[in-house]
């Protein structure tokens, strides 16, 4: 019998940070890996720490489409909305293009929406609704393309889970073993129910123990001060623009507007995907 062959695309969610194993990652992708079928599967992880949804398509896809995969997991999207050049139209392009490759292809697509970053890091309601309002653009674009493509969706952003900080890791912003043995059996419930997966569901049950308090504190005095620095340099002007337009419209009682405005730039940019192009 040929091996189910798996391939993972994304950023670092899918590499697998916050789930160390021996000197790197393993992930929600390697233990679902193990679920897929009862004979062998190949996995291969081509997921890259920060990448954006334009890594995916130029980097990422060409190496997916060689393997020719049966199943590939493609769960991208929170670093676009933590730069200064996000745009959504761009974001959906890309995502149509990489999920139409791999469909076409004949394999089963998996995607996901995810939590916003804001609410993770737990920053102020002006800092973090620009940016809350940014994920649920890319959310609704995920849903959207995920259904025009006929993949394997996971609603990642919604349950329990989200506020139960056993589940994440010290940067409280990737999950922890716990969160991604989480999103392995989830993303193994949906497969199974379909027919795809056929081997036994990853376990849930932590094989090492919650991260202490000392040891997110000792994130944040070590490669927490470098992640931050680094998102900062990129985005903390416009970040700073963001907030004080929220806060300009929350003190006129506009508010509603930022999301009208947020939810008509989705709509523009699923409409433009919809139209054919002119053939010269």
């Amino acid at each position: 019998m040929r091996a189910v062959r798996f391939v993972a695309l994304g950023d670092s969610l899918t590499e697998g940070v916050g789930d160390p194993v021996g000197d790197g990652w393993r992930g929600w992708a390697a233990l679902l890996a193990d679920g897929l079928a009862e004979g062998p599967v190949e996995f291969t992880n081509l997921a890259v720490s920060g990448s954006q949804t334009r890594d995916v398509l130029e980097r990422q896809l060409p190496a997916g489409l060689a393997l020719r995969p049966d199943v590939v997991s493609v769960v991208i999207g929170v670093n676009d909305t933590l730069r200064c050049t996000f745009d959504i139209r761009a974001v959906a392009a890309r995502l149509d293009a990489v999920y139409a490759a791999f469909t076409e292809q004949g394999a089963v697509l998996l995607t996901a929406c995810l939590p916003d970053p804001g609410a993770m890091l737990g920053l102020p309601g002006a800092l973090s609704r620009p940016l809350a309002r940014r994920q649920r653009a890319v959310n609704a674009v995920v849903h959207a393309l995920s259904e025009r493509h006929g993949a394997v969706h996971l609603h990642a952003s919604e349950g329990a889970w989200l506020t139960d900080r056993a589940m994440w890791s010290a940067d409280r912003l990737h999950p922890g073993e716990r969160g991604h043995r989480q999103l392995a059996v989830r993303f193994h419930s949906v497969l199974a129910e379909r027919g795809i997966a056929t081997g036994a569901a990853p376990s849930p049950a932590p094989e090492f123990p919650v991260p202490t308090k000392s040891a997110s504190l000792w994130w944040l005095a070590t490669a927490g001060t470098g992640w931050v620095a680094r998102r900062c340099t990129d985005l903390l002007p416009q970040l700073l623009t963001l907030a004080a337009d929220e806060m300009r419209h929350r003190a006129r009682g506009t508010s509603a507007r930022l999301d009208l405005r947020a939810s008509a730039a989705v709509s523009a940019a699923l409409a433009a995907l919809s139209v054919e192009p002119d053939v010269a």
